[in-house]
């Protein structure tokens, strides 16, 4: 599975911090009802059997949704779970050995800050980068903001799909319109909303507003 511009428009990026007695699952399908185009399993805090099932459950549900499903640095429960992929960062397992790992057919997404990093993972089999932070964010204490023009220097040296992440929300998403990217990654824009549903269906009308 080969990961396409459109996929990465909204991609959703789990967080336990807004359930509110919810559950993770029937947030994450909130988000692919109001249009959600990827999903990606990030859990800090949780046992790797609570993972396992996250990731189980989750995985189905978007395989329902026919939207993208990968697990944030794990590689070993991206593949027992059977995910289209996994994504790293750049403090996480290098990405050649990843791609090693899970093989030519799953999605290998992987965090760059600059444009040599961005290169080197594409050269050692990222299919899509996520860079940022484009804004300030209380989602990673040590990520720090990196430039539009890094950003459009980024989108411009590398061929395959860059995603905006860190701090992206309605409020400032138009800012990056002609940066090059294919969309946006967010967390707290879509799960931190009483309605998810909603939430995600306005952020990707404003998103496919800023990518036209």
């Amino acid at each position: 599975m080969k990961v396409r511009k459109e996929d990465l428009i909204l991609y959703a990026v789990t967080d336990r911090t807004w359930l509110n007695g919810r559950s993770l699952l029937s947030q994450v399908r909130e988000a692919l009802e109001g249009g959600a185009t990827f999903v990606q399993l990030r859990e800090k805090h949780l046992d790797r059997e609570q993972i396992m099932k996250e990731a189980e459950q989750i995985g189905a549900l978007c395989r329902q949704y026919k939207v993208p499903f990968v697990v944030n640095d794990d590689v070993e429960i991206a593949l027992k779970t059977g995910a289209d992929g996994v994504h790293v960062g750049q403090d996480d397992m290098e990405a050649g050995d990843v791609r090693a790992m899970i093989g030519p057919d799953k999605i290998l997404g992987v965090t760059a800050h600059t444009v040599e990093q961005a290169l080197r993972a594409q050269e050692r089999g990222a299919d899509y980068l996520g860079v940022g932070a484009a804004f300030p964010t209380g989602s990673k204490d040590d990520t720090s903001v990196i430039s539009h023009e890094t950003l459009r220097e980024i989108c411009s040296a590398v061929d395959i799909p860059v995603v905006g992440i860190g701090g992206i929300s309605m409020d400032n998403v138009m800012a990056l319109r002609g940066s090059g990217i294919s969309g946006i990654a967010v967390i707290s824009a879509v799960f931190a909303k009483e309605d998810v549903r909603k939430a995600a269906a306005a952020l990707r009308a404003r998103t496919e507003e800023m990518l036209a």
